[in-house]
Protein backbone atom coordinates (compact mmCIF):
# COMPACT_ATOMS: atom_id res chain seq x y z
CA UNK A 1 0.00 0.00 0.00
CA UNK A 2 1.08 3.40 -1.18
CA UNK A 3 1.94 6.35 1.23
CA UNK A 4 -1.38 7.85 -0.35
CA UNK A 5 -3.47 5.05 -0.09
CA UNK A 6 -2.44 4.63 3.86
CA UNK A 7 -3.26 8.07 4.26
CA UNK A 8 -6.62 7.99 2.97
CA UNK A 9 -7.28 4.66 4.92
CA UNK A 10 -6.46 6.42 8.08
CA UNK A 11 -9.06 9.22 7.29
CA UNK A 12 -11.45 6.92 6.26
CA UNK A 13 -11.38 5.12 9.98
CA UNK A 14 -11.25 8.60 11.77
CA UNK A 15 -14.61 9.50 9.86
CA UNK A 16 -16.05 5.93 10.04
CA UNK A 17 -15.16 6.16 13.78
CA UNK A 18 -17.08 9.95 14.14
CA UNK A 19 -19.99 8.70 12.31
CA UNK A 20 -20.56 5.90 14.96
CA UNK A 21 -20.21 7.72 17.49
CA UNK A 22 -22.74 10.42 15.79
CA UNK A 23 -25.12 7.54 15.78
CA UNK A 24 -24.48 6.28 19.25
CA UNK A 25 -24.82 9.84 20.48
CA UNK A 26 -28.12 10.30 18.96
CA UNK A 27 -30.07 7.33 19.62
CA UNK A 28 -28.91 7.24 23.11
CA UNK A 29 -30.02 10.99 23.69
CA UNK A 30 -33.29 10.46 22.00
CA UNK A 31 -33.89 7.60 24.57
CA UNK A 32 -33.34 4.90 22.08
CA UNK A 33 -31.30 2.66 24.28
CA UNK A 34 -31.29 -0.72 22.91
CA UNK A 35 -30.51 0.71 19.79
CA UNK A 36 -27.86 2.88 20.74
CA UNK A 37 -26.55 -0.27 22.87
CA UNK A 38 -26.48 -2.91 19.96
CA UNK A 39 -25.06 -0.27 17.92
CA UNK A 40 -22.09 0.88 20.71
CA UNK A 41 -21.49 -3.36 20.62
CA UNK A 42 -21.15 -3.65 16.90
CA UNK A 43 -18.82 -0.73 16.27
CA UNK A 44 -17.14 -0.84 19.37
CA UNK A 45 -18.03 2.78 20.02
CA UNK A 46 -18.70 3.96 24.22
CA UNK A 47 -22.09 4.43 25.16
CA UNK A 48 -21.84 7.16 26.71
CA UNK A 49 -19.43 8.72 23.77
CA UNK A 50 -19.90 12.68 23.76
CA UNK A 51 -21.16 15.00 21.82
CA UNK A 52 -23.42 17.76 20.87
CA UNK A 53 -27.05 17.64 20.90
CA UNK A 54 -28.16 17.01 17.68
CA UNK A 55 -25.58 17.43 15.74
CA UNK A 56 -26.28 14.28 13.77
CA UNK A 57 -29.35 16.21 12.22
CA UNK A 58 -27.58 19.61 12.05
CA UNK A 59 -24.52 17.57 9.91
CA UNK A 60 -27.59 15.76 8.05
CA UNK A 61 -29.33 18.49 7.48
CA UNK A 62 -26.48 20.61 5.61
CA UNK A 63 -25.46 18.19 3.89
CA UNK A 64 -28.48 18.03 2.20
CA UNK A 65 -28.43 21.67 1.58
CA UNK A 66 -25.00 21.29 0.18
CA UNK A 67 -26.43 18.99 -1.86
CA UNK A 68 -29.53 20.83 -3.68
CA UNK A 69 -27.60 24.25 -3.76
CA UNK A 70 -29.04 25.67 -0.84
CA UNK A 71 -26.23 26.77 0.83
CA UNK A 72 -24.87 28.74 -1.94
CA UNK A 73 -28.85 30.33 -2.70
CA UNK A 74 -29.08 30.96 1.30
CA UNK A 75 -31.36 28.57 2.02
CA UNK A 76 -31.79 27.74 5.31
CA UNK A 77 -32.45 23.82 4.53
CA UNK A 78 -32.05 22.73 8.68
CA UNK A 79 -35.63 24.72 9.03
CA UNK A 80 -37.02 21.39 7.43
CA UNK A 81 -35.65 19.35 10.43
CA UNK A 82 -36.99 21.41 13.54
CA UNK A 83 -34.04 21.47 16.28
CA UNK A 84 -34.50 23.00 19.38
CA UNK A 85 -33.48 26.62 19.18
CA UNK A 86 -32.31 27.59 22.71
CA UNK A 87 -30.43 25.64 25.06
CA UNK A 88 -32.15 22.74 26.99
CA UNK A 89 -32.62 22.93 30.59
CA UNK A 90 -31.49 20.36 32.65
CA UNK A 91 -33.94 18.71 34.80
CA UNK A 92 -32.58 16.38 36.46
CA UNK A 93 -31.06 18.38 38.83
CA UNK A 94 -32.29 18.79 42.45
CA UNK A 95 -35.58 21.43 42.34
CA UNK A 96 -34.89 22.50 45.96
CA UNK A 97 -33.62 25.82 44.35
CA UNK A 98 -35.29 27.96 47.26
CA UNK A 99 -34.76 31.73 46.61
CA UNK A 100 -33.13 31.23 43.14
CA UNK A 101 -36.41 31.56 40.75
CA UNK A 102 -36.91 33.64 38.06
CA UNK A 103 -39.33 36.46 37.70
CA UNK A 104 -41.76 36.15 34.91
CA UNK A 105 -42.34 39.07 32.83
CA UNK A 106 -45.85 41.32 33.55
CA UNK A 107 -47.50 40.68 30.50
CA UNK A 108 -50.56 43.02 28.64
CA UNK A 109 -53.29 41.27 27.34
CA UNK A 110 -56.22 42.62 24.52
CA UNK A 111 -59.49 40.83 23.33
CA UNK A 112 -59.14 39.53 19.85
CA UNK A 113 -62.24 37.33 18.70
CA UNK A 114 -65.66 36.05 19.79
CA UNK A 115 -67.01 32.35 19.00
CA UNK A 116 -70.49 31.96 18.98
CA UNK A 117 -69.52 28.98 21.28
CA UNK A 118 -67.16 28.20 23.52
CA UNK A 119 -63.40 28.09 22.39
CA UNK A 120 -62.00 25.42 22.62
CA UNK A 121 -58.67 24.62 21.52
CA UNK A 122 -55.70 26.76 19.79
CA UNK A 123 -52.40 26.36 17.76
CA UNK A 124 -49.79 28.60 16.44
CA UNK A 125 -48.03 27.80 13.06
CA UNK A 126 -44.23 26.73 13.51
CA UNK A 127 -42.99 30.03 12.16
CA UNK A 128 -45.29 32.09 15.08
CA UNK A 129 -46.86 34.09 11.94
CA UNK A 130 -50.36 32.37 12.50
CA UNK A 131 -52.32 31.34 15.04
CA UNK A 132 -55.90 29.47 14.73
CA UNK A 133 -58.95 28.90 17.15
CA UNK A 134 -61.35 25.97 16.77
CA UNK A 135 -64.59 26.18 18.64
CA UNK A 136 -67.64 24.37 19.73
CA UNK A 137 -69.84 26.21 17.38
CA UNK A 138 -67.91 24.39 14.75
CA UNK A 139 -65.81 27.14 13.27
CA UNK A 140 -61.91 28.09 12.79
CA UNK A 141 -61.00 31.42 12.92
CA UNK A 142 -57.64 32.34 11.65
CA UNK A 143 -55.52 35.07 13.06
CA UNK A 144 -52.58 36.68 11.66
CA UNK A 145 -49.94 37.56 14.68
CA UNK A 146 -48.18 40.82 13.06
CA UNK A 147 -52.21 42.26 13.06
CA UNK A 148 -52.64 41.37 16.47
CA UNK A 149 -49.72 43.25 17.62
CA UNK A 150 -51.35 46.25 15.18
CA UNK A 151 -54.49 45.99 17.60
CA UNK A 152 -51.79 46.82 20.82
CA UNK A 153 -50.76 49.73 19.43
CA UNK A 154 -52.51 53.72 19.59
CA UNK A 155 -55.49 53.13 17.12
CA UNK A 156 -54.36 53.86 13.85
CA UNK A 157 -55.53 56.45 11.39
CA UNK A 158 -56.73 53.74 8.82
CA UNK A 159 -59.06 52.66 11.75
CA UNK A 160 -59.40 48.86 13.79
CA UNK A 161 -57.12 46.15 12.76
CA UNK A 162 -59.35 43.00 12.17
CA UNK A 163 -56.61 40.28 12.89
CA UNK A 164 -59.18 37.46 11.86
CA UNK A 165 -57.94 37.20 8.57
CA UNK A 166 -59.69 33.12 7.68
CA UNK A 167 -62.76 31.81 9.26
CA UNK A 168 -63.55 28.31 8.24
CA UNK A 169 -67.11 26.59 8.31
CA UNK A 170 -66.94 22.71 7.24
CA UNK A 171 -67.23 20.95 10.18
CA UNK A 172 -70.58 19.88 11.80
CA UNK A 173 -69.71 19.09 15.47
CA UNK A 174 -67.26 21.01 18.08
CA UNK A 175 -63.45 21.37 16.82
CA UNK A 176 -61.69 19.48 19.42
CA UNK A 177 -57.94 20.27 18.13
CA UNK A 178 -55.49 21.91 15.44
CA UNK A 179 -52.14 21.64 13.91
CA UNK A 180 -50.16 23.52 11.23
CA UNK A 181 -48.08 21.90 8.81
CA UNK A 182 -44.47 22.20 9.33
CA UNK A 183 -43.26 23.30 6.12
CA UNK A 184 -46.39 24.27 4.32
CA UNK A 185 -49.44 26.47 4.19
CA UNK A 186 -51.67 23.97 5.52
CA UNK A 187 -53.98 23.65 8.73
CA UNK A 188 -55.45 20.17 9.33
CA UNK A 189 -58.61 20.33 12.48
CA UNK A 190 -59.89 17.41 14.31
CA UNK A 191 -63.86 17.28 15.30
CA UNK A 192 -66.33 14.88 17.23
CA UNK A 193 -67.89 14.25 13.48
CA UNK A 194 -64.69 12.03 13.20
CA UNK A 195 -62.92 13.90 10.31
CA UNK A 196 -59.85 15.44 10.14
CA UNK A 197 -59.79 18.01 7.51
CA UNK A 198 -56.98 20.04 5.66
CA UNK A 199 -57.36 23.77 4.73
CA UNK A 200 -54.89 25.80 2.48
CA UNK A 201 -55.02 29.22 4.52
CA UNK A 202 -52.82 30.59 1.31
CA UNK A 203 -56.43 30.54 -0.32
CA UNK A 204 -57.65 34.16 0.72
CA UNK A 205 -61.68 32.97 -0.42
CA UNK A 206 -61.49 29.44 0.53
CA UNK A 207 -63.60 28.48 3.62
CA UNK A 208 -63.98 24.96 3.56
CA UNK A 209 -61.51 21.88 3.34
CA UNK A 210 -59.43 20.51 0.23
CA UNK A 211 -59.19 17.26 1.58
CA UNK A 212 -60.52 15.24 4.49
CA UNK A 213 -59.65 11.82 6.27
CA UNK A 214 -62.65 10.21 7.77
CA UNK A 215 -61.63 8.41 10.88
CA UNK A 216 -64.01 5.99 12.69
CA UNK A 217 -63.99 7.55 16.24
CA UNK A 218 -64.50 11.01 17.98
CA UNK A 219 -60.81 13.28 16.62
CA UNK A 220 -59.81 14.54 20.01
CA UNK A 221 -55.93 15.56 18.94
CA UNK A 222 -54.08 15.67 16.26
CA UNK A 223 -50.32 16.21 15.57
CA UNK A 224 -48.31 16.67 12.51
CA UNK A 225 -44.89 14.55 12.19
CA UNK A 226 -42.02 17.23 11.58
CA UNK A 227 -41.73 16.16 8.10
CA UNK A 228 -45.32 16.61 7.59
CA UNK A 229 -45.55 13.72 5.33
CA UNK A 230 -47.42 12.06 8.70
CA UNK A 231 -50.03 12.70 11.01
CA UNK A 232 -51.16 11.55 14.56
CA UNK A 233 -54.96 11.34 15.39
CA UNK A 234 -56.06 10.39 19.38
CA UNK A 235 -59.61 9.79 19.30
CA UNK A 236 -61.61 7.93 21.54
CA UNK A 237 -60.13 4.37 20.92
CA UNK A 238 -56.75 4.09 23.01
CA UNK A 239 -54.65 3.40 20.26
CA UNK A 240 -53.13 5.85 18.22
CA UNK A 241 -54.17 6.33 14.66
CA UNK A 242 -51.21 7.35 11.98
CA UNK A 243 -51.61 8.59 9.13
CA UNK A 244 -50.00 8.79 5.69
CA UNK A 245 -51.08 11.94 4.23
CA UNK A 246 -50.30 11.48 1.13
CA UNK A 247 -52.31 8.21 0.95
CA UNK A 248 -54.66 8.25 3.84
CA UNK A 249 -53.26 4.90 4.76
CA UNK A 250 -53.96 4.61 8.49
CA UNK A 251 -51.91 2.58 10.64
CA UNK A 252 -52.60 0.81 14.15
CA UNK A 253 -49.34 0.02 16.34
CA UNK A 254 -49.47 -4.16 16.40
CA UNK A 255 -47.72 -3.56 19.91
CA UNK A 256 -51.00 -2.47 22.02
CA UNK A 257 -50.42 -1.45 25.95
CA UNK A 258 -52.54 -2.48 28.60
CA UNK A 259 -55.38 -0.32 28.83
CA UNK A 260 -58.65 0.38 30.88
CA UNK A 261 -62.52 0.90 28.88
CA UNK A 262 -61.73 4.48 29.86
CA UNK A 263 -58.71 4.67 27.78
CA UNK A 264 -59.57 7.65 25.05
CA UNK A 265 -56.73 9.72 24.14
CA UNK A 266 -57.01 13.50 25.15
CA UNK A 267 -53.87 14.53 23.79
CA UNK A 268 -51.30 12.90 21.48
CA UNK A 269 -47.96 15.16 20.45
CA UNK A 270 -44.81 14.23 18.62
CA UNK A 271 -41.48 15.59 19.48
CA UNK A 272 -39.24 17.97 17.65
CA UNK A 273 -37.71 15.15 16.11
CA UNK A 274 -40.58 12.71 15.02
CA UNK A 275 -38.26 10.30 17.08
CA UNK A 276 -41.29 9.48 19.90
CA UNK A 277 -45.09 10.45 20.13
CA UNK A 278 -46.83 11.27 23.67
CA UNK A 279 -50.30 10.12 24.57
CA UNK A 280 -52.24 11.58 27.34
CA UNK A 281 -55.47 9.54 27.89
CA UNK A 282 -58.90 9.80 30.09
CA UNK A 283 -57.80 6.59 32.00
CA UNK A 284 -54.98 8.79 33.95
CA UNK A 285 -51.88 7.15 31.98
CA UNK A 286 -49.19 9.11 30.26
CA UNK A 287 -47.64 6.40 27.00
CA UNK A 288 -44.89 7.11 25.27
CA UNK A 289 -44.22 5.38 21.47
CA UNK A 290 -41.44 4.98 19.59
CA UNK A 291 -41.66 7.51 16.12
CA UNK A 292 -40.40 4.76 13.60
CA UNK A 293 -41.98 1.29 14.97
CA UNK A 294 -45.18 2.98 16.74
CA UNK A 295 -44.96 0.30 19.47
CA UNK A 296 -45.28 1.74 22.88
CA UNK A 297 -41.97 1.99 24.83
CA UNK A 298 -43.36 3.04 28.50
CA UNK A 299 -46.56 3.30 29.74
CA UNK A 300 -47.00 5.86 33.07
CA UNK A 301 -50.02 4.09 34.48
CA UNK A 302 -52.33 6.39 36.84
CA UNK A 303 -49.76 9.24 36.29
CA UNK A 304 -52.60 11.27 37.75
CA UNK A 305 -53.85 8.83 39.49
CA UNK A 306 -57.25 7.93 39.14
CA UNK A 307 -57.97 11.12 37.27
CA UNK A 308 -57.79 12.13 33.19
CA UNK A 309 -54.69 12.45 31.99
CA UNK A 310 -55.50 15.71 29.81
CA UNK A 311 -52.05 16.95 28.48
CA UNK A 312 -48.70 15.77 27.58
CA UNK A 313 -45.53 17.38 25.88
CA UNK A 314 -41.88 16.47 25.13
CA UNK A 315 -39.21 19.42 25.99
CA UNK A 316 -37.19 20.71 23.02
CA UNK A 317 -34.74 17.97 23.72
CA UNK A 318 -36.96 15.10 23.97
CA UNK A 319 -35.68 13.97 27.44
CA UNK A 320 -38.76 14.88 29.29
CA UNK A 321 -42.80 15.18 29.27
CA UNK A 322 -44.46 17.47 30.59
CA UNK A 323 -48.13 16.44 31.93
CA UNK A 324 -51.22 18.20 33.28
CA UNK A 325 -54.64 16.18 35.04
CA UNK A 326 -57.64 16.28 36.54
CA UNK A 327 -56.34 15.92 40.10
CA UNK A 328 -55.04 19.41 39.80
CA UNK A 329 -51.64 18.22 39.15
CA UNK A 330 -48.90 19.43 36.74
CA UNK A 331 -46.08 16.52 36.62
CA UNK A 332 -42.65 16.48 34.77
CA UNK A 333 -41.14 13.00 33.29
CA UNK A 334 -38.00 11.90 32.43
CA UNK A 335 -38.31 10.14 29.44
CA UNK A 336 -35.83 7.36 29.74
CA UNK A 337 -36.64 6.14 33.01
CA UNK A 338 -40.53 6.70 33.37
CA UNK A 339 -39.26 8.81 36.91
CA UNK A 340 -40.86 11.82 38.27
CA UNK A 341 -38.90 14.14 38.50
CA UNK A 342 -41.21 17.77 39.25
CA UNK A 343 -44.74 18.39 40.22
CA UNK A 344 -46.43 21.73 40.23
CA UNK A 345 -49.21 22.75 42.47
CA UNK A 346 -51.55 25.09 43.91
CA UNK A 347 -53.74 25.18 40.71
CA UNK A 348 -57.44 24.19 40.90
CA UNK A 349 -58.16 21.98 37.59
CA UNK A 350 -61.00 19.23 37.83
CA UNK A 351 -63.23 20.22 35.26
CA UNK A 352 -61.85 21.04 32.00
CA UNK A 353 -59.67 19.47 29.56
CA UNK A 354 -57.03 22.21 29.45
CA UNK A 355 -53.10 21.80 28.95
CA UNK A 356 -49.59 22.73 30.39
CA UNK A 357 -47.89 24.80 28.78
CA UNK A 358 -44.20 26.03 28.35
CA UNK A 359 -42.88 29.84 27.33
CA UNK A 360 -40.52 29.75 24.35
CA UNK A 361 -37.64 29.31 26.62
CA UNK A 362 -39.00 26.64 28.59
CA UNK A 363 -38.20 28.79 31.81
CA UNK A 364 -41.71 28.91 32.99
CA UNK A 365 -44.81 26.83 32.98
CA UNK A 366 -48.42 28.19 32.74
CA UNK A 367 -51.42 26.99 33.67
CA UNK A 368 -54.87 27.66 34.56
CA UNK A 369 -56.82 27.66 38.29
CA UNK A 370 -60.24 27.02 37.84
CA UNK A 371 -61.50 28.05 41.17
CA UNK A 372 -60.08 31.49 41.10
CA UNK A 373 -60.00 31.82 37.51
CA UNK A 374 -56.35 32.83 37.10
CA UNK A 375 -53.46 31.92 34.40
CA UNK A 376 -50.84 30.79 37.55
CA UNK A 377 -47.20 30.76 36.13
CA UNK A 378 -44.18 28.59 38.03
CA UNK A 379 -40.65 28.53 37.63
CA UNK A 380 -40.11 25.26 35.91
CA UNK A 381 -37.01 24.70 37.70
CA UNK A 382 -37.67 25.52 41.37
CA UNK A 383 -41.10 24.60 41.16
CA UNK A 384 -42.00 27.88 42.81
CA UNK A 385 -44.73 29.77 42.05
CA UNK A 386 -43.95 32.86 40.82
CA UNK A 387 -47.01 34.71 39.21
CA UNK A 388 -51.02 34.56 39.23
CA UNK A 389 -53.02 37.02 37.04
CA UNK A 390 -56.93 37.02 36.25
CA UNK A 391 -58.03 35.72 33.30
CA UNK A 392 -59.95 38.30 32.10
CA UNK A 393 -61.95 35.73 30.80
CA UNK A 394 -65.88 34.84 32.64
CA UNK A 395 -65.05 31.86 33.61
CA UNK A 396 -62.39 30.35 33.65
CA UNK A 397 -60.30 30.21 30.62
CA UNK A 398 -60.54 26.42 28.47
CA UNK A 399 -57.39 26.55 26.48
CA UNK A 400 -53.53 28.20 26.76
CA UNK A 401 -51.40 28.36 23.87
CA UNK A 402 -47.94 29.65 23.77
CA UNK A 403 -45.90 31.22 20.35
CA UNK A 404 -43.15 28.79 20.02
CA UNK A 405 -41.07 31.83 18.96
CA UNK A 406 -41.63 34.96 21.18
CA UNK A 407 -43.03 36.06 24.64
CA UNK A 408 -46.83 35.75 23.78
CA UNK A 409 -49.88 33.23 24.43
CA UNK A 410 -53.40 32.76 23.81
CA UNK A 411 -56.20 32.06 25.98
CA UNK A 412 -59.71 30.38 24.93
CA UNK A 413 -62.46 30.76 27.09
CA UNK A 414 -65.79 29.39 27.98
CA UNK A 415 -67.09 32.62 27.73
CA UNK A 416 -66.81 32.26 23.65
CA UNK A 417 -63.81 34.62 23.49
CA UNK A 418 -59.95 34.18 22.65
CA UNK A 419 -57.55 36.82 24.71
CA UNK A 420 -53.70 37.49 23.11
CA UNK A 421 -51.14 38.33 25.84
CA UNK A 422 -47.82 39.97 24.82
CA UNK A 423 -44.83 40.56 27.13
CA UNK A 424 -45.00 44.57 27.51
CA UNK A 425 -41.74 46.53 26.49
Amino acid sequence: MDSGSSEQAVQDGKLYRNLNSLIVAHLRDNNLTQAASVVASATMTPLNVEAPPNRLLDLIAKGLAAEKGDITRGTDFSASLPLPQTAAIDFSTASDMKGSSKSFPKHETRHLSEHKNIARCARFSADGRFVATGSADTSIKLFEVSKIKQMLLPEAKDGPVRPVIRTYYDHIQPINDLDFHPQGTILISGAKDQTIKFFDISKTNAKRAYRVIQDTHNVRSVSFHPSGDFLLAGTDHAIPHLYDINTFQCYLSSNIPETSPNGAINQVRYSCTGAMYVTASKDGAIRLWDGITANCVRSITAAHGTAEATSAIFTKDQRFVLSCGKDSTIKLWEVGSGRLVRQYLGAMHTQLRCQAIFNQTEEFIIFIDELSNEIVIWDAMTTEKVAKWPSNHVGAPRWLEHSPIESAFISCGTDRSVRFWKETV
